[in-house]
Order: structure tokens, then C-alpha cells, then sequence
């Protein structure tokens, strides 16, 4: 592949640490040189014996499974090596002391955290940001791009935001990117790549594919780390990468990307304190000057109807699968109002798509509606209800309040791609996107949803009824709401 372009920073107050080295709105000066990835310097963890104690201070959006996954351990051996963890427990308070059984495995790598979990979403931190106002200010290529993306001409900074509310990602971090990878913010010309950053696949050479590509690789890290299944990876040479046990997820995220886009001693350099932390830091000020929690401890879901009319029988097309793009996280579903027909059919007026609680649309585009839970009018804060597949005829428009069971929009086809006319939904809370199974699993009038052995199998289930996804309508996958009208 073609080489990507590293840029590495000439402040000597950054080097070796995450620390500003400019004042507010200076900025940091970057040259072009061949890059010395650094020595390493982590020796490893100790070989702990099987099921050794060790202390763990739970951070942000911590579940049990996903600690469990990590440590190489079991969530009953966590349990009783933490009996006042109640058994419903969801999401762990972020500082609190804990206990973990841990069973040693060779590799693991260096525990240094690069960047902060909320440094990562499309969330509360990014309030008061001008992404456009922000790239104007600096004198790189990206000011002056503009190219089609998403139906419609965009500007650069356009463009960044566009990827990164999609896939809720921060605009802050994919800039960040641009400048570590292609000096989008400091120099001059774009440089002459197919790749820009390193995602190979056919026709996404584009600046707006490639962003696409690298925020939804992001997205297969972090939440990878988050439901505790991402627990390796490989570098292009084949070197192994176990994250350390004690790593945050915006971390994970990083060196998963990079190990996909850069050779393994680009990747070295990438994740050390003189890499992307360093721009990033520069660009924007020290991120853990900034105490913000995403997920705090013992987050709940609010009480969420089906999202279709009571009485209507629908089918579940979809269980847990992506809530945008392809891969993690698994948080969405699908369903489909009733039809004689398959692929794209013009519904019944009784088979409008619903809200699934109170709340203020937020946002309102081609096949996308979003319903804002907590009233701010924010979809980074709080929890908020994606849908997309909605219809342009009788959509609801931005700024509209809703009662829980007032219509959103007609199933569609559009917004995306589809086999066939369905509504998906999927949740976010400050901008991260909750898993549909898991201790917060999706919960619709006591439907619970529950991962297939892939994505879009699945169920929901009630008790002992038990709805399985299909595509074919069939018995099995129909489920009527029972709420009040």
C-alpha cells in the first residue's frame, strides 16, 4: 500500500507526553521527516497465578462482561470477588475500586492511555466547538476542500462533521487524523495518495470514504473494547497486540485503527506519546484536563414502547446489528410493517413508525429522524432514539415535541441501504451508542433483545414468548405492541 503520510512534531515540550504545547488558538508547527519510532520501554505485567486478585478502578461505561472479557476471567468470579456488586448491576461507577480475578496471558501491551474516552464520541464535550470555524482558522488543504458527499456538495469541515455525527465519532478526533496522517490542517497541498489514510477498498479513495472508513474502523475498536470481545489484533507484520486488561476504550480504539491502516512500525510510533496524542493535545489543549464521564454508574434505559402502532402486528427483520456503517457495535434493530409484497412497498397510513418516548426531534434529513430523550434539543447529550429508513412524506420535522406513541415518519427504503421497507432504531446516550443486547439490552414494552450467532439474527423475548428475526415474515417473527394508544 502506499505509505501514509506521518507528520511528527517539532515542539520538544511534547515529546514524551500528552501535554499542550501552544496557546489557546496558536498553532502547533509540523514538518515532514522520517519518523524514529520510539524505543520500548514496557516490560509486560508480572505472570499472575490463575485467578490472582487485582486492583481495578472502574472507568466510564465498565460492564461486567466486558471486564470479564478483558481479564480473561468470568463474570461470577467478579461477582464474588465483589459481593456488593448487585446482581442487576448495568454499567460500574466510574471510581470505584474493585477486585478482579485475572488468568495471565503473554502480550499485553503497554497500559499508557493516549486519549480520554469523551475525547472520542460525538458527545457533550464537543458543545461550543466550530468544527468549520476551527478548520478556517488553520492554513491547511482542508479549508479549501470541497467535494460530493452524502447527495450534496460539502466543504471539508463539512464533510468531517458529516462522517462524525453519522457514526458519532468526534469531528475533533477524525481532524486530528487528518492532520497526524495528512497534514489536512497545516500544509499546503493535499498529498498526491489514493489512500489518504490507509483504508484500502475499492472505489473509497475519496476524502469523505476515507473517513468514512476510518470512523467506522474506530467504531469496531472501541465498542470491540466496550463488550469485551476485541481482546487481540495483529500488525501487518504479524506481530500480536493483546490491549492491556486496564486500558479505556478511546485507546483501544486508536490502536486498532492504526494497526489496520499503518505498517507496525508506523503503528508504533502512531500509539506512543509522540504520535496522534501529540497532535491531538496541540490542536486542541490536554484532553484530561476535562473530568467528563460519559457513562456514569448504574445507567438505565427510560421506558421504551415498540416503535409501531398498538394492535399492529409487524415483524422483526433485524435483530442486534450495527447502529451505523458495518460491524460493532451491535446496537440496533429492524422492523417492518405487514405487506403482501417484499422489498421496497408503499405502507398502509396505519403503519406509521412511532416515538418511542417523549421527546424533541433534533435532527430530521433523507431517511433519518432523530428524537432527542432529555429535552435539550442536543442528540450529543443524553439518551437519544436514531431511526432511519424513515420516508420524506409526513417525516417530523425539526423542533417538534412528541408524546410517546405520536408518529415519527413512514417506514422506506430510504436513507441507505436496504433490502426492503423497514424502520431501524437504534439508542445513544452522550453520544455513545448503547449495545441492544448486554446489561442494557434494548427493553420495548418488556420485549428484551438478545444477539444472534451474526448480525441481524437475533430474538426478543418476553417471559417464555420468543420473536426471532427473519426477513420472510414468518410466524415466528411477528410481534404485536400491546400499548396504550
Amino acid at each position: 500500500m502506499s505509505k501514509p503520510l506521518i507528520l511528527l512534531l517539532t515542539i520538544t515540550s511534547l515529546l514524551g507526553a500528552c501535554a499542550p504545547a501552544a496557546p489557546a488558538g496558536g498553532l502547533p508547527l509540523f514538518v515532514v521527516t522520517p519518523p524514529v519510532p520510539p524505543a520500548p520501554t514496557w516490560q509486560g505485567r508480572p505472570e499472575y497465578a490463575p485467578g490472582e486478585l487485582v486492583d481495578y478502578i472502574a472507568q466510564s461505561g465498565d460492564t461486567l462482561p466486558a471486564l470479564a472479557g478483558r481479564f480473561n476471567t468470568s463474570v461470577e468470579e467478579i461477582y464474588a470477588a465483589n459481593p456488593f456488586i448487585p446482581r442487576n448491576a448495568t454499567t460500574m461507577p466510574p471510581g470505584m475500586p474493585m477486585k478482579i480475578p485475572i488468568y495471565y496471558l503473554p502480550l499485553w501491551d503497554n497500559p499508557d492511555h493516549l486519549l480520554p474516552d469523551h475525547t472520542y464520541v460525538y458527545g457533550p464535550t464537543l458543545i461550543g466547538f466550530d468544527t468549520s470555524a476551527f478548520v478556517a482558522s488553520q492554513p491547511g488543504w482542508l479549508k479549501k476542500y470541497r467535494a460530493w458527499a452524502g447527495n450534496e456538495w460539502r466543504s471539508g469541515a463539512e464533510i468531517v462533521n458529516y462522517v462524525g455525527r453519522n457514526f458519532s465519532v468526534s469531528p475533533r478526533l477524525l481532524l486530528a487524523l487528518l492532520e497526524y496522517q495528512a497534514g489536512g490542517l497545516s500544509q499546503p497541498e493535499k498529498p498526491q495518495t489514493r489512500y489518504l489514510l490507509g483504508y484500502q477498498r475499492t472505489y473509497y479513495e475519496s476524502v469523505y470514504l476515507q473517513l468514512v472508513g476510518a470512523a467506522n474502523t474506530l467504531n469496531n475498536g472501541y465498542y470491540g473494547w466496550r463488550d469485551g470481545s476485541l481482546t487481540e489484533f495483529e500488525l501487518q507484520d504479524g506481530s500480536l497486540i493483546r490491549p492491556d486488561p486496564w486500558q479505556n476504550a478511546a485507546t483501544v480504539a486508536l490502536q486498532y485503527y492504526f494497526s489496520k491502516v499503518l505498517t507496525a512500525e508506523e503503528y508504533r510510533l502512531a500509539v506512543s506519546p509522540e504520535g496522534l496524542c501529540a497532535v491531538y493535545t496541540a490542536l486542541f489543549g490536554d484532553p484530561w484536563q476535562d473530568s467528563t464521564e460519559l457513562i456514569p454508574g448504574s445507567l438505565q434505559q427510560p421506558n421504551l414502547r415498540l416503535p409501531f402502532p398498538p394492535g399492529r402486528v409487524w415483524t422483526l427483520t433485524g435483530g442486534p446489528h450495527t447502529g451505523f456503517g458495518h460491524g460493532l457495535p451491535f446496537a440496533a434493530l429492524d422492523f417492518a410493517p405487514p405487506s403482501e409484497f417484499s422489498g421496497c412497498f408503499a405502507v398502509d397510513e396505519k403503519d406509521y413508525a412511532l416515538a418511542m418516548a417523549d421527546g424533541i426531534v433534533v435532527r430530521s434529513e433523507t431517511g433519518t429522524v432523530v428524537l432527542d430523550l432529555d429535552g435539550d434539543g442536543d442528540e450529543r447529550t443524553g439518551w437519544v432514539i436514531l431511526y432511519i429508513h424513515v420516508g420524506s412524506e409526513g417525516r417530523a420535522p425539526i423542533g417538534l415535541s412528541l408524546k410517546a406513541g405520536e408518529p415519527i415518519g413512514y417506514p422506506s427504503c430510504e436513507g441507505g441501504q436496504t433490502t426492503g421497507t423497514h424502520i431501524h432504531v437504534a439508542r445513544k446516550y452522550n453520544g455513545e451508542w448503547i449495545p441492544a443486547d448486554g446489561p442494557l439490552a434494548f427493553n420495548l414494552e418488556g420485549w428484551i433483545a438478545h444477539n444472534g450467532s451474526e448480525a441481524y439474527l437475533g430474538t426478543l423475548t418476553k417471559g417464555s414468548l420468543t420473536v426471532t428475526a427473519s426477513t420472510v415474515s414468518d410466524l415466528f417473527s411477528q410481534i404485536q405492541s400491546q400499548a396504550a394508544p
